[in-house]
């Protein structure tokens, strides 16, 4: 559907401008000399026809003849012949004499050969490039419009998204919102002398919905909308970014009161590197300062809101953060239990659940979900329902959803009965620790089932509550249910296996953490010995401070080992002494490949009576 059909019409008109020149130009320039040379005679042949009289007319050029003979007179068109001109001061006479009708034509216009033998030729080529420049203009090749920046423009209203449609953010709605209320009556604050906040910084993990937050303030506030990448500024040609960065502030400027979203926005971001130091990007520090001139400059960007989001807010540079040009660095966090429930809620608008599907039991168990996470999490439960031909979604669905989730899709993989036995203690080491110790997650189903991840078997705990803070008790106890499935085959196989090498990975940092970063150590003190560069959203884990000496350094493994050597002792404590129960534990995984938490807690109660 062409929305702009005056320029449609424009350039059909200019679609048959050049057809006709073209066509023009072949028979003028093709054509036509095809034809001369097709007739042409020479100058001997026609003074023999002029002697015999058999000419019938003659047109006399400054290059060449034209004539027709009295054989083809009769003819409604007769042939024409031609002959190259040449210096003949008695051909009148001879024309004269023998009785022809002739005449004489003008002499061209050679600057007109001129333009028609130079200039024509090229107008093709000029308007070939017309177009091509036009159609990039209009959204062809913007690689070719290097300077152009790649922004997409959508009214606030096209959005589609409110905040009615994101749940779990209620203290960032209500810094969000005064932002809406300042782009839709600015006369409220402007009489106090508030003055519109630059920049917006929306910091969390990933999944917690920065991008979605954004929409939603734009489709709230119902004004114009730039939405773009960090990535989409960089080139590979230096000055690309900082251009793009201009094109897309003078683009706000005339839509003022607006909102630039830039998505990702460490991309171009990152703090800049010191003079001399190796790696550095001149072309994206060139679009750093491009931005940090633009957001807080000479110039005022009166209406302009600029928001940022990213779960790298440690690599940001310094000036981009401080006042004036981000003044308001919002954290948009995980969700609590109210808050998962409010997004369980959005996203089951549309599923039809079934009459035992909990969303509070669904929030509850879920702690450390993302929005995104939560998401997932309906969209396999409604896929498993469809799966198994039900009209709604069970709160079996849901779990097999969590379990798919969090510990991958099942695989049907025959194992030998050797091995499955020893997985089967394996995890029965795992779920009967968690169960005896009394601050651990409730467990909720153990399986031996192999996974698409790798594992063999998995031990699924559920807490009941969120956890914002933890004891040394609770942290030892942690430990040991990670190494509980290792010490039941050393208790009953005598021997460990490779299979709890992801425990030991998980129990070893976990104590690492306990003594360099909690300060849970007699020996070495109430001391941080972690070093906080590069901690942030996405996992990385930082590495030991570059002051420690060696000394310090050998004294933190002897602890991490003290550490993990007593949890795998208090471990071992607790399955001699139920063994009964970690064998009927087994013995049930091994028939039936599947266990629940109720049960388990029922064998450990009936043992332990």
């Amino acid at each position: 559907m062409n929305m702009n059909p005056g320029k449609h019409v424009k350039f059909s008109i200019w679609y048959i401008v050049l057809a006709v020149l073209l066509v023009w130009l072949f028979q003028d320039l093709v054509m036509k000399p095809l034809a001369i040379q097709q007739t042409e005679v020479t100058y001997s042949q026609f003074l023999d026809d002029l002697n015999a009289g058999k000419i019938d007319t003659v047109s006399v050029g400054t290059t060449r003849i034209f004539f027709t003979t009295k054989a083809n007179a009769s003819k409604k068109t007769p042939p024409v012949y031609n002959v190259v001109s040449i210096n003949d001061p008695t051909l009148v006479d001879k024309l004269t004499k023998a009785g022809v009708t002739f005449a004489g034509q003008p002499p061209s216009n050679g600057a007109m050969t001129a333009l028609l033998w130079w200039i024509l030729p090229l107008l093709p080529l000029a308007l070939i490039w017309y177009f091509v420049y036009r159609r990039m203009k209009q959204g062809g090749p913007q690689s070719m419009l290097l300077g152009k920046n790649k922004s997409h423009e959508i009214s606030g209203e096209m959005t589609g998204v409110k905040f009615d449609d994101v749940g779990g953010v209620d203290e960032v709605e209500v810094e969000l919102k005064e932002i809406i209320e300042f782009l839709k009556t600015p006369e409220r604050f402007t009489r106090m002398g508030a003055k519109l906040p630059k920049g917006v910084l929306l910091v969390g993990p990933p999944g917690t919905g920065k991008t979605l937050l954004a929409k939603a303030t734009a489709g709230e506030a119902g004004v114009p909308f730039f939405s773009l990448s960090g990535s989409d500024f960089v080139e590979m040609f230096v000055g690309v970014g900082a251009a793009r960065v201009r094109d897309l502030f003078e683009q706000a400027k005339k839509k003022a009161p607006c909102i630039v979203f830039i998505d990702e926005i460490d991309a171009i971001g990152q703090a800049r590197a010191t003079v001399g130091s190796v790696g550095t990007n001149d072309e994206r520090e060139q679009t750093l300062n491009q931005l940090l001139a633009e957001m807080d400059g000479f110039e005022p960007n009166q209406g302009v809101v600029i928001m940022g989001a990213t779960n790298r807010p440690e690599v940001l540079d310094k000036a981009l953060l401080r006042p004036g040009r981000f003044d308001r660095q919002i954290q948009v966090t995980l969700p609590t239990e109210q808050g998962r429930k409010q997004i369980l809620l959005i996203h089951t608008r549309p599923v039809t659940l079934g009459e035992d599907a909990n969303l509070d039991r669904l929030a509850q168990i879920t702690p450390g979900f993302s929005g995104a996470d939560l998401a997932n999490i309906v969209n396999e439960a409604a896929l498993l329902a469809v799966r198994r031909k039900s009209d709604s979604v069970s709160m079996g669905d849901f779990d097999l959803a969590i379990e798919r989730v969090v510990a991958g899709l099942q695989r049907k993989m025959p194992l030998r009965d050797e091995v499955k036995r020893r997985v089967a203690y394996h995890e029965g080491g795992h779920a009967l620790v968690a169960q005896l110790l009394p601050h651990t997650d409730p467990v909720h189903k153990v399986s031996i089932i192999p996974t698409a991840k790798g594992a063999l078997g998995y031990t699924l705990q559920m807490p009941e509550e969120d956890q914002y803070l933890l004891g040394e008790e609770e942290l030892k106890e942690r430990m040991a249910v990670m190494l509980g499935g290792r010490v039941a085959e050393l208790v009953i196989f005598n021997e460990p296996s490779t299979g709890a090498a992801n425990d030991l990975e998980r129990a070893t940092d976990l104590a690492r953490r306990m003594i360099t970063e909690f300060g849970m150590s007699k020996s070495l003190g109430p001391v941080r010995y972690l070093n906080d560069a590069g901690m942030g959203y996405l996992g990385s884990s930082p590495g030991l401070r570059q002051e420690i000496s060696p000394e310090t350094a050998t004294l933190i493994d002897r602890e991490v080992k003290e550490l993990v050597e007593g949890a795998q002792k208090w471990a071992t404590q607790l399955l001699t002494d139920h063994s009964d129960a970690l064998e009927q534990v087994a013995q049930i995984l091994q028939e039936k490949e599947v266990i629940s938490g109720e049960e388990i807690a029922r064998i450990a109660q009936e043992k332990k009576a």
